[in-house]
């Protein structure tokens, strides 16, 4: 019993997020490279046990408020089935296996590098399960950035530069799907009449409305610009990535729909693991690129 509530603690379903530090060897042309695969994926590893710690400190830091939450209350420590002093022993446990597995990369150089990313992750995560949430705007920003970082950390472990193209598209698109996510907090609001975070308050469905439409539409704009741009056709030796582009625009409608129709988009995660449309639109858009990169020339 006391195992299945640490794995509800670490969260490892919310690892999907991590797939973002693959991003530099999937567009890097490297995706059938053994040796930047190795360290994609032990990247990866060490982001998710590092996330894993930071969910712990999250819980344990929300203990009081999460009681009160109609949906967080079943979070084990919130329901008191997992004791305190276990969250903060698996909090540590988390971070130090993450910090184990960067050794691994072997190169000390891209380890460092990665691991002063991770670092940073880290850090940046307590603040903002500490304080920086409470204020709007800047949480949903945070986690955006923390999308970058993911980038970043990829790019250091296979010594692949991601474009300022890619870099800004990830925050883009990271910060519509965060904006996504307090809407879901607005309408809770709207029916309780008590706000699930503090920073919900300033927050309402006029505003997010329009925070999504325009972080969709400049992701788009971004996504279009990078397929057109000159340093990636001359990479990729192909004028036809902009095709790709109505996979996005797809995705993007998509998310958009479930958000504002279907009135789900609390858990981004959990809507990417179960919505079967937009899995396709994923796969589609991943193998056009695959096809685009690999295959044709």
């Amino acid at each position: 019993m006391m195992s299945s509530n640490i794995i509800k603690l670490i969260r490892p379903w919310q690892w999907l997020k991590n797939v973002f530090v693959f991003i530099p060897m999937f567009f890097g042309g490297s995706l059938l490279d053994p040796s930047d695969i190795r360290a994609s994926v032990l990247t990866f590893m060490a982001y998710s046990l590092m996330a894993s710690s930071v969910y712990c400190f999250n819980d344990i830091n929300d203990v009081e408020a999460d009681r009160r939450h109609p949906v967080k209350c079943r979070r084990p420590l919130a329901s008191g089935a997992l004791p305190l002093a276990s969250a903060w022993v698996v909090m540590a446990l988390m971070l130090v296996l993450a910090a184990a597995v960067v050794t691994m990369l072997g190169d000390m150089q891209r380890a460092f590098r990665v691991g002063g990313v991770l670092l940073f992750y880290y850090v940046m995560n307590l603040c903002y399960c500490a304080r920086l949430k409470q204020y709007a705007i800047v949480d949903v920003c945070v986690v955006a950035f923390g999308f970058v970082l993911r980038v970043l950390a990829g790019g250091y472990a296979t010594d692949i530069v991601p474009s300022k193209w890619l870099v800004l598209m990830t925050f883009l698109l990271t910060l519509f799907l965060s904006f996504a996510k307090r809407r879901d907090d607005v309408l809770r609001m709207n029916e309780t009449g008590e706000p699930p975070r503090k920073n919900t308050i300033r927050y309402n469905l006029t505003f997010i409305n329009q925070a999504i439409t325009v972080s969709a539409s400049v992701t788009l704009v971004c996504y279009i610009m990078y397929t057109v741009s000159p340093e990636v056709v001359d990479r990729f030796g192909s004028d036809m990535l902009y095709l790709t582009s109505v996979f996005v625009l797809l995705g993007l409608l998509r998310y958009m729909q479930i958000t504002v129709v279907d009135k789900k988009s609390g858990d981004p995660t959990k809507m990417m693991l179960h919505d079967r449309f937009t899995q396709l639109v994923v796969l589609a858009w991943a193998l056009t690129f695959l096809v685009l990169i690999y295959v044709v020339k």
